[in-house]
């Protein structure tokens, strides 16, 4: 499937429809309006927007909607985003940022080696051993170094 991008607003739909899958353009109104606040016309106008970029499905009766992406398809293609606009592309960069700046448990770091498939006490300078994600720190995420 290709990526579909969405914002924020078109986001926050989207939770609500994976929350409760199957609902009703009506019903996603009024848990919009509830949740997060909105207009009717404020509701149908986004779900118009998801069902053009290829995200939601609107069927009859009652234009049942039902999504088209998973969460994690989302939230991979907002992640690639970010990557490639605040570190020109590259996972490595993005993963050397939050290493740097602690915002990485011990933990989550470990974590992170292990799928990376480098051994815990690992210093930064040796190379990795090959791991499930190796291959893509190296090569970005086209397979371009």
């Amino acid at each position: 499937m290709s990526k579909i991008m969405l914002f924020e607003g078109e986001l926050k739909l989207m939770e609500l429809l994976w929350e409760n899958e199957g609902a009703t353009a009506k019903e996603l109104s009024v848990l919009a309006a509830a949740t997060i606040g909105w207009n009717k016309n404020t509701t149908y106008t986004v779900i118009k927007k998801l069902v053009a970029k290829g995200a939601v499905k609107r069927s009859e009766p009652a234009f049942i909607c039902r999504s088209l992406i998973t969460r994690a398809e989302a939230g991979r293609a907002k992640a690639q985003e970010v990557i490639r606009s605040f570190f020109g592309g590259s996972l490595k960069a993005m993963l050397s940022s939050f290493m740097a700046e602690g915002a990485l448990s011990d933990e989550e770091a470990a974590e992170l080696r292990r799928l990376i498939g480098g051994p815990e006490g690992q210093d930064a300078g040796q190379p990795a051993h090959e791991g499930p994600i190796t291959r893509r720190l190296i090569d970005g995420p086209e397979g371009k170094g």
